[in-house]
């Protein structure tokens, strides 16, 4: 009975060490799945703060990026070595001349009208002056007189220096007749002198044109009254006359090119009765002078015209090629910043602003050029906010490249 009891208990040791190793590893299990659980867990728990934080950045950046001010950015464009302006222009004949009287009468009678075309030295008109022609005939009747006096002082004075030799008369009688005969003489030389006037005024009856040119205006008809001014009244305009082979157009250059015109330098005339055509001329002079109203300088350009097509008096529009400054730029006029320190611009480096204090040149309607405080690489704002200041952080959303339309 004892080996069975024995066998017993063996059985029962092996099979309660069996148990405790079920036990041990059930536990095991469940601490290795609980462990497992924790670490998932712990990852999820990771995971999701690590996205929580990656998604607080990005909200961050994005803050900052929608924070930050959108600018569109512009390069100066560097003007041409010949720039060149167009002035506008007044054409004017190179001979302009009223014609006024020289003498008081009637008009008679004119021979030539507007348009006409005249050589130097032709009749134009004709004026009566009957009172000038009866003081011319009184004048040289005087003028005979005294002559008539003169020769017969003459011959008295010689017949009393023949007899004072064989002294029949008196000094006293010579002496007078050679004063008598000097008087005579002074008598005849203004008698001359009065109608050598008077004739000088009948000649102005006959008007004559001073050069070859054309007839612009006739302001007298048959009839009319004349009078010269000499009386103190109005004098009268007869005609206008000018010469249009040559014409002078006259041009005011603003101070700023003022240095870059050239005596000799060509020019080209637009002119609206010659639409798509153009007209050579030559700068011959200009005033040496800034005029202190206009600050502008007064150049000539004068223009070949032998056939006469161009009028006087006509609007042209005058194109020069002026050498620009080596630093001058152009630049749209809404990049302009108008404040108390002067005119700026606002650029653009490593991603911040920089105010520049810019010096302007020419207007130019939709641009303007800057003569000093750019650079060729420059990024220069465009409609820059009233706010903007130097420093301030701000995003480049369009770049426009010089001579880009925009």
């Amino acid at each position: 009975m004892v080996p069975q009891i024995e066998d017993i208990n063996e059985v029962n040791g092996h099979r309660a060490s069996s148990t405790n190793q079920k036990v041990k590893k059930s536990a095991w299990r469940r601490w290795l799945a609980l462990a497992i659980a924790s670490m998932a867990v712990a990852a999820l728990l990771i995971s999701g703060f690590r996205d929580r934080i990656k998604a607080r950045a990005n909200l961050q950046v994005e803050t900052a990026q929608v924070a930050l001010t959108k600018v569109s950015v512009v390069t100066p464009k560097r003007t041409a070595p010949a720039q060149e302006i167009i002035l506008p222009g007044n054409v004017q004949p190179f001979i302009s001349s009223p014609i006024y009287a020289r003498t008081n009468g009637y008009l008679k009678s004119w021979y030539f009208d507007i348009g006409a075309r005249v050589k130097q030295g032709q009749l134009l008109a004709v004026i009566d002056a009957p009172e000038v022609d009866q003081q011319l005939a009184q004048s040289l009747s005087n003028l005979n007189t005294a002559k008539a006096n003169l020769a017969l002082a003459d011959i008295t004075k010689n017949r009393y220096q023949g007899l004072i030799k064989t002294n029949a008369v008196a000094q006293q009688d010579v002496d007078n007749a050679v004063g008598s005969y000097n008087a005579n003489q002074a008598i005849v030389e203004a008698d001359e002198a009065n109608v050598k006037q008077l004739q000088a005024l009948q000649s102005f009856e006959r008007i004559y044109a001073p050069f070859d040119g054309v007839v612009t205006a006739r302001n007298t008809d048959i009839g009319d009254l004349i009078d010269s001014g000499s009386s103190g009244g109005v004098k009268t305009d007869m005609f206008h006359m000018v010469q249009p082979g040559t014409l002078r157009v006259y041009v005011n250059v603003p101070e700023e090119y003022s240095q870059g015109v050239k005596v000799g330098m060509t020019a080209d005339l637009d002119l609206a009765e010659f639409p798509g055509r153009q007209f050579q001329g030559k700068l011959v002079r200009n005033a040496d002078a800034i005029n202190v109203t206009t600050r502008t300088l007064l150049i000539e350009v004068d223009v070949d015209n032998p056939s006469g097509r161009l009028f006087t008096g006509s609007y042209a529009e005058v194109h020069l090629k002026v050498p620009s400054r080596a630093s001058t730029y152009l630049l749209p006029v809404d990049t302009l910043i108008f404040r108390s320190e002067g005119l700026q611009v606002g650029t653009v480096r490593d991603g911040k602003v920089a105010l520049a204090a810019v010096t302007p040149g020419h207007d130019l309607g939709n641009e303007i050029e800057i003569v000093a405080g750019l650079k060729a690489n420059d990024q220069v704002i465009i409609n820059p906010p009233d706010s903007i200041i130097s420093g301030q952080e701000v995003q480049i959303v369009q770049a426009t490249l010089p001579g880009d339309s925009r």
